[in-house]
């Protein structure tokens, strides 16, 4: 439901490949119950922390993606300017869900897995937009220069500016999938219901 940004680069020299790959892998935390009302209690009380409320309680979510994203790149100069020849990004997408700790009957079972496979959809648009802003980063990077840059520090400044209003840009758009997907009518608002009472 909330992405969280673990992002750090590290500035190695390394030639770069022509595509890159997200890898991806799916943790579960485990929840009890064998209805679906108690199933969505367990979920309410074992869900991934995303925050803290104000008196300091932990605010669950339901199902969480983060990511760590680090990088190589390649920095030379070129008759006083620095150039960014390569930036080979390295991004591990992790989806964090529910999942019964215990055999459930067969109606139950069926909401369930109806339900599973809906936020399992949900969390995988927020991982394509980690992926969309990771792909921006590249195309903006590579080739990147910077005149009277010899020992690439501009260059790096000029980066870190472009990534900050990225990774906030990002922030900003998945909140806002969000919004509408638990607000009146969303997505995720009719599979809880239909979870809870069928339909």
């Amino acid at each position: 439901m909330k992405s969280v940004l673990l992002l750090s680069a590290l500035l190695l020299s390394s030639p770069a490949l022509a595509q890159w790959k997200p890898s991806e892998k799916v943790e579960t935390y485990a929840i009890s119950g064998q209805s679906v009302e108690a199933l969505y209690v367990s979920i309410g009380e074992k869900g991934p922390v995303i925050g803290r409320d104000s008196a300091g309680n932990g605010r669950r979510a339901i199902a969480q993606t983060n990511f760590k994203l680090t990088w190589q790149r390649d920095y030379q100069t070129d008759g006083g300017a620095c150039v960014l020849k390569t930036a080979r990004p390295k991004l591990i997408i992790t989806y964090t869900l529910p999942k019964p700790a215990a055999k459930l009957a067969p109606a139950v079972q069926a909401r369930w897995d109806a339900f599973a496979a809906g936020l399992a959809a949900h969390e995988k648009v927020h991982g394509a937009g980690i992926v969309d802003m990771v792909d921006k980063i590249v195309a903006f990077s590579t080739g990147l220069t910077v005149a009277d840059d010899p020992g690439c520090t501009k260059i790096r400044a000029e980066l870190t500016n472009y990534l900050d209003q990225l990774s906030k840009a990002q922030r900003r758009a998945s909140r806002d999938f969000d919004k509408v997907e638990f607000g009146p009518g969303g997505n995720l608002q009719k599979l809880i219901a239909a979870f809870l009472i069928g339909g």
